[in-house]
C-alpha cells in the first residue's frame, strides 16, 4: 500500500492527504501541550477520546444546521474531513471567567459573566496567539465583515446548543475555542466550522463539585487527565455500551490492551 502524504503536523493532530480531492484525514494524537507548547506531555488515550467526542459534537451541530468540515470517523483515531482554508482567527466564547481573562482583567475564576463574551485571537504560535479586535481583523484582511458576522452568529448558536447539551449531563460549559475555514465554489466561498471540539479546547466543570474535566488538569498539574477526558465521554454516552449518538461506542479497556507497550501510529 502506498504511504499517504502528510500535509501538516500540529500540537494535537496530524493531517494527511485524503482519498478524494478536497478531503483531509485528521489524525488525533495523545500529545498534550500548554502555554503555547512551553509545557509538553502525553495524556494516554486522549486522541481516541477526542476523536469520538468531536465526532459526536460535530454531528449534533450539523443536525441543527451548523455547516462543518466533518464527513465521517474512519477509525479510533482518524476522521475524514473537508479540506478548508483556515481563517487565522481563533474564536473564544466565554460564559464564565477563567483562564487568561482572569489575569488580564483581575477577575475571580468562576464568576458568571454578565453575558456571553466573544473574543478573537490571531493564530500565530510565535506571537503567542495575541488577542485582537475586530478592527485588527478588518485592517489586515484576515476575514471579511461578512465572514466575521457568520463566525460570530455560528459561535453564539454553538454556545447555546453546547451549553444545554453539557448542562444535561451535569457539566458547566465555562468557555471554548472554535476555528473556522473557507470552502470555495468557483469564485464564491463560505465559512464552515473546522478543527475539533473536545476537552482540549473547552473548559468543562462538574456542575455540583466544580471539578475540572478538561486540559486545565494538565496545565495546572492536577493529575487525573485521562480519567477526566473519559468522564466527559462517559457522560455523553460514548463509552462502554452507553451510546446515545451515531457510531459505535468506545471500549477503552480493549483499546488499552491493544496499545499497551506500543506507540500510537497512524494507519498506513
Amino acid at each position: 500500500m502506498t504511504r499517504r502524504r502528510q500535509i501538516y503536523e500540529g500540537k494535537a493532530k496530524i493531517l494527511y492527504e485524503g482519498p478524494e480531492p478536497g478531503t483531509i484525514i485528521q489524525y488525533f494524537k495523545d500529545d498534550a501541550t500548554a502555554f503555547n507548547a512551553e509545557k509538553k506531555g502525553t495524556i494516554n488515550g486522549k486522541g481516541v477520546i477526542n476523536n469520538r467526542i468531536s465526532e459526536h459534537v460535530f454531528t449534533r451541530l450539523a443536525q441543527i444546521g451548523i455547516p462543518t468540515h466533518f464527513i465521517r470517523r474512519l477509525n479510533m483515531r482518524e476522521q475524514l474531513v473537508r479540506q478548508v482554508e483556515i481563517i487565522p482567527i481563533e474564536v473564544v466564547v466565554r460564559n464564565v471567567a477563567a483562564g487568561s481573562i482572569c489575569k488580564r482583567l483581575g477577575l475571580e475564576e468562576g464568576v458568571q459573566l454578565p453575558h456571553t463574551l466573544i473574543e478573537y485571537y490571531f493564530k500565530d504560535d510565535a506571537l503567542g496567539d495575541p488577542l485582537v479586535s475586530e478592527e485588527h481583523i478588518a485592517c489586515f484582511n484576515w476575514a471579511s465583515p461578512e465572514e466575521m458576522q457568520d463566525m460570530a452568529s455560528m459561535a453564539i448558536r454553538i454556545n447555546d446548543f453546547m451549553a444545554g447539551m453539557f448542562a444535561g449531563i451535569d457539566i458547566r460549559l465555562v468557555d471554548f475555542k472554535l476555528e473556522f475555514g473557507r470552502i470555495f465554489d468557483g469564485d464564491y466561498s463560505r465559512v464552515i466550522l473546522a478543527d475539533e471540539i473536545s476537552p482540549d479546547g473547552c473548559r468543562l466543570w462538574d456542575i455540583k463539585s466544580g471539578e475540572k474535566l478538561d486540559k486545565d488538569r494538565f496545565r495546572r498539574d492536577l493529575g487525573g487527565e485521562e480519567e477526566a477526558y473519559q468522564e466527559v465521554a462517559r457522560r455523553l454516552g460514548l463509552l462502554n455500551g452507553e451510546d446515545n449518538g451515531p457510531g459505535e461506542v468506545l471500549d477503552m479497556d480493549a483499546h488499552r490492551g491493544r496499545m499497551r507497550g506500543k506507540s500510537p501510529k497512524p494507519t498506513k
